[in-house]
Order: C-alpha cells, then structure tokens, then sequence
C-alpha cells in the first residue's frame, strides 16, 4: 500500500472546504439521508449511517444539519432516490481517478463528470477500468499533540485491534487498516481512549505517479471540477500530491 501521509493533503482540503463549507454539507445530507432511508435512522444498528455520520463530523457539519436530513429519511411518503454511480478515467500524466456520486439524475450527471474530464485534459474510461488500482482501506488520523505515547507503544496498539500499518510524523500519528476491519479498528482505538482527527474509509492506490509541472497544474484543475459538482461526493487518484 502507499507510504505516503495523507494527512497534509486532508488539512489541505480542509482549509479549501472552508470557502464552500454550504455545498459540502448539502452533499452530506443527501449522503446520511440515503444511509438513514436505507437502514434506518440509529448509527448503532446502521452501520452506512454509522460511517456518514463520522464523515459529517469531520467536516463540522452542525448537529442541526445531522437531525434535519434522518428526520427527512424516516418521514412517511416515498421522498427522494438517488443512485450511488462509479466513474473510471484518467487525468494528465496516466493519473488514475475514481469518481463516486450519489444522483438523482445519472444523465445529468455522467454528462457533468466527462465534461470535466475532457476540459481539463483527462479521459473518461470503461467500468474497471482503474479500479482495480486501488484498494478499499479504513483510514484513521490520530493528532499527537498532548499524547504521551512514543511510536513503537503506538505500532504496538494498532496492531493489536486489527490495523495493518503505522505511518508517524511529528504531528500526526496515520493508521490503515482493511476495509472489513474498519468499524472495528475505530472503535478499539476509541475505547482505548484516544481522540480521532479523522476516520473514513478511503481508497488507496497500489501504485502512485507523481505529477509535475503543467500536467499536475491541469489535474488540479480536474478535480477541483469533479469535487465542485453537487453529485460528486469522493474523488479519489493514484497521484502522489
């Protein structure tokens, strides 16, 4: 898997989200909405709920928000639908992307995405096409500030709940772990008392390019365009930012 820490990148899209912070949320509520309509509106038996509602916090997403989209999901009538959509292509420089939506409208969608793609010197591709480049990992970032634990203690701790690698800086403490084990990793690490700066699960590729120069410049460019669209809720490359 990719040695590289993603926690620059993440703070990074943190400060950025600052400036749109209306539209972020508005994709997370139609994210906990669905999770809510399709497993019910308690995160301790709904595990998709469980999931958005961890992202929503990282985001800051106000409790009010939260509330206001379950109440929506569990409404009587047949309210909203939306499809959960992939999207496989390239970007500048052979860059791998992976693209998830959640739309009430595929077409308008799928127009939007490969209009991005193509404007800003990228290619759409065939399903599995780039997918297979990635593997689904949880991710969990544990700030060290105040901690009074030294790296081979913490190597120690990870491995037994469940996790599979250790990535440290002198700021953050990086864990991955599978796919599967996710829920569980998290959950130790909480009950052990620690304080999570981020948790998600996340797709990481097996290999990563680095980009430079105009190609990096237009990539760039691409993403900031997928991720500006309504529909798009994660956009995910093989590029070493």
């Amino acid at each position: 898997m990719a040695g590289h820490s993603k926690w620059n990148n993440i703070k990074g899209r943190k400060n950025a989200q600052d400036a749109k912070r209306g539209k972020i949320f508005q994709k997370l509520s139609r994210e906990i909405y669905m999770a809510a309509k399709s497993g019910g509106p308690d995160p301790a038996t709904n595990p998709s709920l469980r999931l958005v509602l961890d992202k929503a916090r990282s985001a800051n997403m106000p409790n009010d928000n939260i509330q206001r989209a379950i109440k929506k999901a569990t409404a009587s009538g047949a309210g909203e639908h939306y499809d959960e959509v992939t999207y496989e292509g390239y970007g500048p420089g052979g860059v791998a992307i992976l693209v998830y939506a959640l739309t009430d409208n595929r077409n308008r969608t799928a127009s939007n995405v490969r209009v991005a793609f193509t404007r800003n010197g990228g290619s759409l591709g065939e399903t599995g096409s780039v997918s297979y480049m990635f593997d689904r990992k949880g991710y969990i970032a544990i700030e060290r500030e105040g901690l009074d634990i030294d790296e081979d203690t913490m190597m120690m701790t990870v491995l037994e709940v469940g996790a599979d690698d250790l990535l440290t800086s002198d700021e953050v403490f990086e864990i991955y772990c599978e796919g599967a084990e996710f829920t569980s990793v998290r959950d130790a690490l909480e009950a052990e008392g620690f304080t999570l700066a981020q948790a998600e699960l996340t797709m990481v590729p097996k290999n990563e390019m680095t980009v430079e120069g105009e190609a990096l410049e237009k990539l760039e460019k691409l993403v900031d365009a997928l991720e500006e669209d309504d529909d798009v809720s994660d956009v995910y490359t093989s590029a070493n930012l």
